[in-house]
């Protein structure tokens, strides 16, 4: 039972990694592609370790261990460093798409917040 779950999780993952890679081709800016990278890619990662956690865990307790431990890891860093890369993209003048509706940190940064 535990094996058929394992195998739901990593195939669910390998879903989000698939989407959140077509969404890095054929999203317009580098905003965009962060947002599905970022959400995408994380959720699908997470979701590999899970069922490799949930797989592995009667026979190697120690590897499953060591996937809950990595999916925390990425569960930190990946959202911290999408959010650098944006921010350090618009600081340094990486335009926004022209479509576009709102540019909130342009807005927080005008107020001088």
């Amino acid at each position: 039972m535990s094996e058929t779950i394992g195998y739901i999780c990593m195939v669910i993952g390998v879903l989000f990694d698939l989407l959140g890679c077509v969404g890095l081709v054929r999203l317009p800016d580098v905003y965009n592609r962060l947002q599905s990278a970022t959400k995408c890619v994380t959720l699908g990662t997470c979701m590999i370790l899970i069922g490799v956690a949930v797989f592995t865990f009667g026979d190697l307790p120690a590897a499953a261990v060591k996937a809950i431990i990595c999916g925390m890891f990425i569960l930190i860093t990946s959202p911290t460093s999408a959010h650098a890369l944006s921010r350090g993209s618009h600081r340094g003048g990486v335009p926004l798409w022209p479509g576009s509706v709102v540019d909130k940190y342009q807005e927080y940064e005008e107020k001088g917040q």
